[in-house]
This record gives structure tokens, sequence and C-alpha cells, in this order.
């Protein structure tokens, strides 16, 4: 196959991946300006509405391990399609309810089903295309499609809820589950297999160490892989931050509105600002990541030094969103640091990952990954931004948990290590039954 044939091949996939993330974030942007309209309507406190946002994300890590398991047996495609049709039926499902429990189920289980088949998808399948010098510079492109989805869908949420009618939240879903349908079928026509597939290599490989690029393709079994601390070590950083801004997105339109007196309209507003900022953060921050493993040297030191980085943007946003009362001026400041926080710690973690544990076996890692990840942050982050809100009466107490979520994330990002050892590799370097260690 020639070279440019070849690189149509792995454009198709990041562009089906932004597809991809794009309706996974519109799920989530969109619920932080639904939540409000919802509860008033059917009269639930914020910790009932929460809860099926919480309860999504719980089925999300469960549907995320299984869909990496399909990934690395029969591609991205299948898991796609499966995607459109609970994506599209999550939205459209939740618009019909009027009880809690329905709602529980349509948004919980339904929804959940649908964003656990995107998140790993996406992630992997540009992690099996883009490898050492250019991997993070491709998912930061794939990636702008969440921060796309947080500016294009906020505004037509808004518009949709504009009317003022006590049930327009109803109509507002029904126009997001059509955009969920069109956008995964599109992602499924352009999904790819893996580059060997097509008798290709990865792009931006690296020199090795130690052995040389073939490392990256030990065959990982899961005994193996989660008997390192390597993959506990991502598992905490990753986790300590989603609790961190899983409270943040489900909760700044709210704290803006009930403890600043912002109208919801300039909250909103302000909160797209995110989306915008990403549009450009997301490959920026991706260019910059990859300038840092090439100066380092190792992917996964470089990898490390961005997590590192990621979680302080959290701490420093936060504390920005505490002084917004002050002025506007330290929102829009909250806003643009986060777009750079959300630029780097998501897609790192991955490229962490895959840099001591090769791709061959990623799908299967990084599904269990996020199983551990997603059922436990989200769900911890945003039910407890609810709940103290309901104790207190204010979102403060909230920030300031997400900002020690974050200092935590940072303190576990510091002791990752560079390297993962099957357990049958001596640690002198010398290989039992022909297996090696990874060690990017």
């Amino acid at each position: 196959m020639n070279e440019n044939k070849a690189k149509q091949l792995g454009w198709s996939v990041v562009a089906a991946s932004w597809l991809a993330v794009f309706c996974l974030f519109g799920y989530r942007a969109t619920f932080a300006i639904l939540k409000g309209p919802m509860s008033a309507d059917l009269g639930w406190s914020q910790a009932q509405v929460t809860l099926g946002y919480s309860l999504m994300m719980v089925f999300y890590a469960i549907t995320a391990f299984f869909s990496g398991m399909i990934l690395d047996k029969w591609g991205t495609k299948p898991v796609y399609a499966i995607a459109s049709v609970f994506g599209a039926l999550g939205f459209y499902t939740t618009s019909l309810i009027n009880s809690h429990l329905a709602y529980l189920f349509t948004f919980g289980l339904i929804a959940g089903i649908a964003t656990g088949m995107l998140w790993v998808t996406s992630t992997v399948s540009i992690r099996k295309w883009y490898v050492g010098k250019s991997y993070a510079t491709m998912w930061g492109i794939a990636f702008a499609g969440a921060p796309m989805a947080q500016f294009i869908l906020s505004y037509i949420t808004k518009a949709a809820l504009q009317g003022g009618a006590p049930d327009a939240w109803r109509g507002a879903m029904q126009i997001l589950a059509v955009i969920m349908l069109v956008a995964l079928i599109a992602a499924v026509l352009l999904a790819k297999k893996s580059p060997e597939a097509y008798n290709l290599t990865p792009f931006g490989e690296m020199p090795g160490t130690g052995g040389g690029p073939a490392n990256t393709e030990y065959d990982w079994t899961m005994k193996d892989a989660f008997s390192n601390y390597a993959i506990w070590a991502a598992i905490l950083t990753f986790l300590t931050s989603m609790m961190g801004e899983f409270l943040i997105w489900t909760q700044v339109v709210s704290y803006w509105v009930a403890d600043l007196g912002w109208t919801r309209n300039k909250a909103v507003g302000v909160y797209a600002i995110i989306g915008l900022i990403g549009i450009f953060s997301m490959p920026i921050m991706g260019v910059v990541a990859d300038k840092v493993v090439q100066i380092v040297g190792k992917e996964a030191k470089g990898r490390k030094i961005m997590l590192i980085i990621g979680p302080l943007t959290g701490v420093i946003a936060c504390i920005l969103l505490l002084m917004a009362g002050q002025s506007i001026s330290w929102a829009y400041g909250a806003c643009f640091v986060f777009a750079v926080y959300w630029a780097i710690v998501p897609g790192g973690v991955v490229g962490y990952t895959g840099a001591v544990y090769g791709r061959k076996t990623l799908g299967k890692i990084w599904g269990l990954a996020t199983l551990i990840v997603m059922g436990i942050g989200p769900f911890t982050g945003s039910y407890i931004g609810g709940l103290l809100k309901d104790i207190s009466g204010s979102y403060t107490y909230s920030i300031y948990f997400a900002l020690g979520s974050f200092v935590l994330s940072i303190l576990l990002a510091i002791s990752l290590p560079l390297a993962a050892t099957p357990h049958d590799v001596k640690l002198d370097g010398h290989h039992h039954h022909g297996r090696r260690a990874f060690s990017s």
C-alpha cells in the first residue's frame, strides 16, 4: 500500500474517533444544561437528577470493559454500530419518562451502554494506529470532538429550551437523539481495523529500549498486566482526576446560577467557552505532549510528565472558580484552564498505558481499567457534588472537594513507574519462555 493511502486510512480512524468522542461528550455537556429544567419540571432534587447521570457512568464503565474485548477481537465497526442504536435511544426514551425509576433505566442503563461503547473504542483505535511521537497529536485532533460537542450542543440545547415551556427539555433530548444516530452511523462507515490488517505498522514509532519495537507486541494476560503497579497507578491517577472533573462538569452551571446569581443563559454562555477553547487546546496540547516525549526520549516518561501537569491545571482552575464571585473574568480564566486540563489528562493516561503495555492487548487492559475508573470516579464525583449542595445549600464545598481530588491525582502521577514486567521475566533481563517485559 502506498504512503498516501495508508495516511488516508489513518485519518479515517481519527475522523471516526472524532465523531465517537463528539457523541460521548455530547451526553456529558448537555446534562449540565438539562438537569435544571428536568428538576423543575419533574419536581426532583438535584441529587435525584444527578443519580441518573451517576448510574449512566456505572453502566458506561461496565460496558467499556466488554467493548475493549470486542475491539481487540473484531475491531471498531461493531462497537460503533451498537453505540449508534443505544445512543439515539438513550436520549429519545428519556424524553418520554415521567417516573424516576424509568429515568434511571433510560438515562442510566441505555445511555450508559451507548457511552461505554465509545470511550475505549475511540482512544484505543487511535493508539493502535499512532504511537510514540505522533500519538498525542492525532488523539488531540480526535479529542477535539469533545469540546466541539460542548460548544455546539450547548447552544442547540439552549435554543431548544428558549421557549420557556416546563417540558422543553423533552424536545431538546429528541433533537439530540437524531444527532447521535447520524453521527455514529458515519463513525461506523469511517472506522477501520488495526494497521496490521492492511499490512501496515503504526505511525510514529520511536526506537525501542532493551529489545526494540517488538516489545510493544507482547501478549499481556490480564493477570500479568494487573499484577503490576503501573496499571494501578494509572487507574488511581485517572480516577482521582475524574472525581474532580465530573463534579465540575455536572455542577458548574448550577454553581454560577445558584451561588453567584447569574442567569442561566449567562452561565451556559460562559460554560460553552470551555468547549470553544478546547477545540484549539486539544490539538495544540497534543503537539506539546509529543514534543515532551521527543525531548525526554522515552514515551512513558513523557506521558508521565504530562499526567503530573494535567491535574495541576485542574487545581488552578478550581481556585479560579472560587474567585469567580469577585469578577466574571476569573470564571473565564477557569474555563480556559479547564480546557487545557481536558486536553491533557484523558488522552494522556491512555498514552501512558499504551507506552508501558503496548498495543496488542491494550483494548482489554484499558477496558478493565476504564471499568474501575468510570465505575467509581464520575459516579462519586458527580453524586457528591449534588449531595454537598443539598446538605450545605451551596456548591462551594463541592469545588473544594474537586480541588482536593486533583491534588491527590498529582501525587499519584508522580508515583507512575516507567515500565511493567510480566511474572515470567526475570528482573535481570533474562527472559523465560521467550516472553519479554515491555518498557517504552
